[in-house]
This record gives structure tokens, C-alpha cells and sequence, in this order.
């Protein structure tokens, strides 16, 4: 699976998060601890941030190198100053091609969306119901295949139909996900993190209660006054296991809350390989 990494508090150089920690991203993304099936997250690697002081769309920056291999990153992190982070390195599903379509975050207006996960056997088995259920302006803004850029599809989706919050969106896309992948009797593993420059909302999802790893830490001394949220933890300290099937919404002025995903149905019909297959 791929590893995530977001950020809410006061403008902090980037290079603090993404290189500094002693299991920072970069590390990550050559020796994570806790992966269920991948061994390297070498597919690619981008981040997402916003302005401290405009409100203005997210900036973004992918790349379909290693991210140790990325010679540009040192030095983008060590320039770029931020309070809204989104970071990602990728872990390609097999078949699916290393492009930079591919690459996460993605965005589009202020949002900024990244994901840890898959829907199993995809293109044979969600693709076409979740592309017949957008709108083709909406349809038309995916460039990749990945489930990734669906998702985050469905979300903006959504929003236009009413969703009156980015956290009441996300429910929405994951009681979706979860119907249709009951229908199918398919594994659902949803780590969403969402932002739109003033709040981050997240998830941790799957449909089998095996959901790939999510933590949070808050307040810590070397970055007080933030949220902190990664697939795993960057250095020592109080960092939280999110619970399983939880959605997470970090405010504007850092508060974090934790609400349970209920309603969501399960595949009774899922098999034992069928709750071991491979992230995307």
C-alpha cells in the first residue's frame, strides 16, 4: 500500500515533515514498517499545500520518481513554507501504469485529496458502475485509472449534489463505496485524507475491518498547535491508532474529532484471499 502523510497548524517548512523525522515519508517510502503486502513505495511521489496567507487553489507537485531518487524535493521542501500539507508516495498496483496521471494529490479548485488503499480487482469490478454514476463534466476531469482519482471524483460529485460539508461528502462516498462493493462481494481499504485549505477531513475504511494503518498525533512540542496524521508515525511520541472505520475532522483552529462510519454495509460473501488482496 502507499504511504500518507497531512499536516494542519501554523506555517511550518516543509522540509520538517517530509525529511527531518527519523521515519519520515522519504523513508517510508524505501523501508516502511507496516505495509500488508508491498515492499517499497517507489511509483511515485507528490505534495499538495497551500498559501499561508492567499486563499488561493492548492499548489501541487508529482513526480513519477522515487521520492529518494527525487533530486528536486530537498530542495522544494526546504523553500516551501505551509499550514496545510498533503504528501503521498506510491505503491503501484500490478498492471497499472508508473504515470504521473497516476501520482497523488490530486486536486481540483481548493480541494486536495489524497489515498491509502484499493478497491480489489478494480477495473473488473467497480470501475464502470462509479464512471456511469458521474456526470460527464465531472467524468471528464479523470486523467488516470487509478481507483484513487474515482474516488476523489465521487467526492467532488457530492459536494455539487448538495453535500453541505466536505465531511458530510466523504460519508456519502464511503456508504456508496461500501453498497456497491457489497454488491460485488470486493474488499474496500478507504485512508482518504481531504483539504480545502482550512480543515483537514479523513477517513479509515475498509469493509473487511483490516484497514491499512492511520495515526494521529496533536499538540506535540516540536509542532504545537497542529494535527498531525500519517500512515506511521514519523518519530517518538503520543501518536494515536485511529479506530477502525472512523471519519476524522480536523478544524481550522486544530481541534480534532472522531465520528463512526455507520450504515455502511459489508460483503458477507468476501473469501479468505479476497481480505489479503493487494493495495493499489
Amino acid at each position: 500500500m502507499c504511504r500518507l502523510l497531512a499536516y494542519a497548524g501554523p506555517p511550518i517548512q516543509l522540509d520538517r515533515l517530509i525529511y527531518a523525522p527519523e521515519h519520515s515519508l522519504i523513508v517510508q517510502s524505501y523501508q516502511p514498517k507496516e505495509m500488508e503486502v508491498a515492499i517499497l513505495n517507489g511509483d511515485g511521489v507528490g505534495l499538495g499545500w497551500y498559501h499561508p496567507e492567499r486563499q488561493e487553489v492548492p499548489y501541487i507537485y508529482r513526480n513519477t520518481l522515487p521520492a529518494w531518487n527525487d533530486i528536486n524535493l530537498p530542495h522544494l521542501c526546504r523553500y516551501i513554507e505551509a499550514g496545510h500539507v498533503l504528501a503521498h508516495v506510491r505503491s503501484a498496483t500490478p498492471g497499472l501504469a508508473v504515470d504521473l496521471h497516476n501520482c497523488q494529490p490530486f486536486s481540483m479548485g481548493r480541494l486536495s485529496f489524497i489515498h491509502n488503499g484499493f478497491i480489489e480487482n478494480f477495473r473488473h469490478t467497480l470501475y464502470r458502475s462509479i464512471r456511469d454514476s458521474l456526470p460527464d463534466h465531472i467524468y471528464q476531469t479523470i486523467h488516470g485509472l487509478t481507483d484513487s482519482e474515482h474516488i476523489f471524483a465521487m467526492v467532488v460529485h457530492h459536494l455539487e449534489m448538495g453535500a453541505p460539508n466536505l465531511t458530510e461528502a466523504l460519508y456519502r462516498v464511503i456508504i456508496n463505496l461500501a453498497s456497491h462493493a457489497a454488491q460485488r462481494g470486493v474488499r474496500v481499504a478507504a485512508n482518504i485524507v481531504l483539504s480545502d485549505g482550512e480543515q483537514l477531513v479523513a477517513c479509515r475504511y475498509d469493509n473487511t475491518g483490516k484497514s491499512p494503518s492511520l495515526y494521529w498525533l496533536q499538540d506535540h512540542p516540536d509542532f504545537l498547535d497542529s494535527v498531525l496524521l500519517a500512515s506511521e508515525p514519523l518519530f517518538e511520541g503520543a501518536w494515536v491508532s485511529c479506530p477502525e472505520n472512523v471519519l476524522i475532522t480536523v478544524t481550522p483552529y486544530c481541534d480534532l474529532n472522531i465520528f463512526p462510519i455507520t450504515g455502511a454495509p459489508s460483503p458477507d460473501s468476501l473469501t479468505a484471499d479476497s481480505r489479503t488482496a493487494p493495495a493499489a
